[in-house]
């Protein structure tokens, strides 16, 4: 029998295409096309995850922060590059 996880979110699974959070009592899949800043870390650092908050995920050794909304519903979260913007003629 396992142990009950006390961080409240693990990271389940990993494929080429993304991974699995088991957040509570949910499971969502974080698929690498979404969030492609995920795809060439290290297990070790996709695996020390924390939830500071209900709806707040932290990955500090990328200090990475995402909203646990943006994975199920990552269309009404697009990534939008500012270096066009923000880039000199």
């Amino acid at each position: 029998m396992h142990g009950a996880s006390t961080s409240g979110v693990e990271v389940t699974h990993v494929s080429q295409h993304g991974f699995w959070l088991l957040i509570k009592n949910e499971e969502l899949l974080v698929p690498f096309s979404d969030f492609p800043w995920f795809k060439d870390v290290s297990i070790e650092q996709l695996s020390k995850v924390e939830l500071p908050s209900e709806n707040h995920l932290y990955w500090p050794q990328l200090d990475i922060d995402i909203c646990v909304d943006s994975i199920r519903n990552p269309k009404a979260f697009p990534l939008i590059s500012k270096s066009k913007a923000c880039s000199k003629a």
